[in-house]
């Protein structure tokens, strides 16, 4: 089920429990009543103001109404599926995102890894937001990896398989140490990344969620993560849409729509 599905779903629900019509809800929404239908189905995207409308409709928060196993495989590289074995979720990485994966790391870790908030928690939503901050402003993919919803918030699930190849390959180095008493699992660069790969809006963008974000410790930041649209829209253990940041709205929304419509 797409994000549209789930999110139209939802409010097909919250109309269908305070007894309203389509037709009610279309007039109190100002729009036409085929724009209910195609919302509810999944066929048509909500704009901002219509979630906030929808939001004093029903009297719920904006969150609230967002608010909506097994773990996939990690496949770096594309391989024949066995045969007579029941398919199963393969997160396929192509060799340009799993390249720009690794230089986005060196960025990150080059730049803050050496302060003591820094560890693999914190690093996982810093590539999170960057990605879909990215996604969000542009349109494309940066990195492009594939988030996971758990209890601490978004985590990309190439991580550990890309990890071990950077420390094989002298890349990194995996490093256990302690934050205020509690363990903590720290990646140092063993080298600087190659900037050649970065387009100038890129590095903007990993920029602006650095100078946000890195100074959060592992807690804060997974607090954080757990008030973006595209984290509650998504059930746990699901991988989280990218389609779902323009839903977001502040603090989190990074782009200027108001501007764009103007």
């Amino acid at each position: 089920m797409s994000i549209y599905e789930k999110i139209g779903h939802r409010i097909k629900a919250l109309r269908e429990k305070t007894g309203m019509s389509q037709d009610t809800l279309a007039k109190r929404m100002k729009i036409p009543r085929p724009a209910v239908s195609q919302i509810e189905s999944g066929a048509r995207k909500i704009a901002t103001d219509e979630l906030l409308a929808l939001s004093q409709i029903f009297h719920v928060s904006v969150d609230d109404l967002l608010n909506l196993g097994k773990e996939p495989e990690v496949c770096l590289h594309k391989g024949k599926e066995e045969k007579g074995l029941k398919p199963r979720l393969r997160i396929s990485v192509p060799q340009k995102n799993l390249r720009k994966f690794k230089e986005v790391l060196l960025y990150i870790l080059n730049k803050v890894g050496s302060k003591e908030n820094i560890g693999e928690t914190v690093i996982y939503k810093l590539l999170y937001f960057i990605d879909f901050d990215f996604y969000e402003k542009y349109e494309e993919q940066l990195v492009g990896a594939t988030y996971m919803k758990n209890q601490y918030g978004p985590t990309p699930i190439e991580f550990a398989k890309i990890v071990d190849q950077m420390i094989a390959s002298e890349e990194i180095e995996k490093v256990k140490s302690k934050y205020f008493n509690y363990p903590q699992t720290k990646y140092l660069p063993l080298r600087k990344p190659d900037l050649t790969t970065f387009k100038a809006t890129e590095i903007e963008v990993i920029d602006d969620v650095l100078n946000r974000l890195s100074e959060m410790n592992g807690s804060q930041i997974s607090a954080y993560s757990h008030g973006d649209v595209p984290w509650l829209t998504t059930g746990d253990n699901e991988v989280i849409e990218y389609e779902a940041v323009f839903y977001r709205t502040p603090p989190y929304s990074v782009r200027a729509y108001a501007e764009e419509n103007g």
